[in-house]
């Protein structure tokens, strides 16, 4: 610009108005977003789902054009919880499988799977009785619980497998559960006493942990009675007219049907 030319002044060259705009545009993935964010107190991120799916529900549908979407921590809790229960249920169906292939039987793996409702019923009632509320800790106790009863199922059941071939289908199933009554008893109360400092919440951060440990507590309580009480009973009602023969099918086996001496 020259010396002494006068300069062009704003409303020559723009209309001016007094208006409104935003004060921050955000913007997710190119889109433009208007995001409603909190924090949480004294509530759990399950709670605050459940809230926050009722809230949606009550408001009325957005524009043309626009949707509702939750972000955060929600969807990261459920992708999670939704990957432990397909990792539990691929754990039992493959549990199944290795038992089928192991024993050469159908009812024998149900025999043993037979336990777990029993530690999934100790598990709800253990954290309904504490005020615990199903999260990830609580599930993950869930699954040891039920790999530490399925253990102990498979002992009971070879034990009785082994009596019945031996002795007879009468009485197999008492001398399974006497023979591993104390190795149940055993590994049960030595789990419980190791969890109980974790269930109070003892040290730094023990609140987190507390669910892991009252999980693992309920499931252990209930699958134990289920163990000892009620599978003997399924296992005698499964295998009471089962025959005392081998199922194997490998011809080294000298307890084998197809067994060939060389």
């Amino acid at each position: 610009m020259e010396a002494g030319q006068a300069q062009p002044q704003l409303d020559q060259v723009a209309k001016i108005e007094v208006g409104s705009m935003p004060e921050l545009i955000e913007r997710f993935s190119g889109q433009r977003v208007v995001s409603v964010t909190a924090n949480l107190h004294d509530i759990t991120l399950g709670d605050a789902q459940t809230h926050i799916q009722h809230a949606l529900k009550n408001i009325p549908p957005p524009p043309k054009g626009s949707t509702v979407i939750v972000r955060g921590e929600v969807p990261a809790l459920q992708e999670t919880v939704s990957g432990l229960r397909v990792g539990l249920l691929l754990a039992i169906a493959s549990i199944f499988l290795l038992l089928m292939a192991n024993f050469q039987s159908v009812r024998l793996p149900l025999v043993v799977l037979s336990t777990i409702p029993g530690v999934l019923a100790g598990v709800v009632l253990m954290l309904l009785l504490t005020g615990t509320t199903l999260n990830i800790q609580s599930f993950m106790g869930a699954i040891m619980a039920v790999g530490i009863s399925v253990a102990n199922s498979i002992l009971l059941v070879s034990f009785a497998e082994h009596a019945r071939r031996t002795e007879g289908t009468g009485g197999a199933a008492q001398s399974g559960a006497l023979g591993r009554l104390r190795a149940v008893l055993m590994t049960a109360c030595a789990m419980i006493a190791g969890m109980i400092p974790m269930a109070i919440g003892f040290g730094e951060g023990g609140p987190e942990a507390a669910p892991l440990g009252r999980a693992v507590i309920g499931g252990l309580v209930f699958s134990t009675c289920t163990t000892l009480l009620i599978l003997p009973a399924i296992y005698a009602l499964l295998q009471k007219n089962a025959s005392t023969n081998s199922s194997s099918l490998n011809p080294l086996d000298p307890e084998s049907r197809y067994h060939v001496q060389a």
